[in-house]
């Protein structure tokens, strides 16, 4: 059988029907709310989204996910972080390994000296190329931590 788009959106919707056949609640509302997520970037953009871009809203939905752990847990609301823990698990199986802080250091280093960046100025030259290739990877706050501390 030809498989049309991207294989990530394909697995996504064959664990959606594997969820459904187990009975899995959690996992069914979450890859729902991925798939759904994805399809509205799609229709924002009049595209098919690739991997790379799946993998970006995923990433998103995680970080969503992390925010509202954090948010839930000084309200003391432990059912609600027991939830939201849940969903991020299920999320983050999606996701390629994360980085380490010193992965994104060396890679920085690398894209810092590929481009010749000399200082804060030329982060501008560098932000978007480690963007593109670490996403999903790293999270973009950290990459901008990196980049800041290492061009000052």
């Amino acid at each position: 059988m030809e498989q049309e788009g991207p294989a990530l959106k394909q697995k996504l919707s064959d664990d959606l029907k594997q969820a459904m056949r187990d009975g899995d609640k959690v996992k069914r509302s979450v890859i729902r709310l991925a798939m759904a997520a994805i399809k509205n970037a799609e229709i924002a953009r009049q595209a098919t989204l690739e991997d790379a871009d799946v993998l970006g809203i995923i990433a998103k939905e995680a970080r969503q996910r992390k925010e509202s752990i954090e948010a839930f847990k000084q309200g003391n609301r432990q059912d609600l972080v027991t939830q939201e823990e849940a969903e991020l698990a299920i999320l983050q199986q999606y996701l390629p390994q994360q980085m380490t802080r010193e992965e994104v250091i060396t890679e920085v280093r690398r894209v810092i000296e590929e481009v010749g960046a000399q200082g804060l100025r030329d982060k501008g030259k560098v932000m978007p190329k480690l963007i593109a290739q670490l996403k999903g990877k790293a999270d973009g706050r950290e990459i901008n931590a990196v980049v800041t501390e290492l061009l000052s």
